[in-house]
């Protein structure tokens, strides 16, 4: 799972669901998903080779 920090929680290692790989207009990866204890919007940095990681893997889905 891709892991994210909750500011409404202030939990750091969070496992994000409904994960969605995005980029940026610069060309970074982004994955962006929900807080699993409270629903908050989460997202995350990612780099390249994690981001195609995450969506091999299937933990995050294509969203661009």
């Amino acid at each position: 799972m891709v892991e994210a920090y909750c500011v409404k929680c202030k939990k750091k290692g969070q496992k994000m669901k409904e994960a969605m790989m995005t980029q940026t207009s610069r060309g970074g990866y982004m994955a962006k998903g929900k807080c699993p204890d409270c629903g908050t919007s989460m997202c995350a940095m990612m780099s390249k080779e994690n981001a195609e990681k995450a969506m091999k893997s299937g933990e995050a889905k294509k969203a661009f």
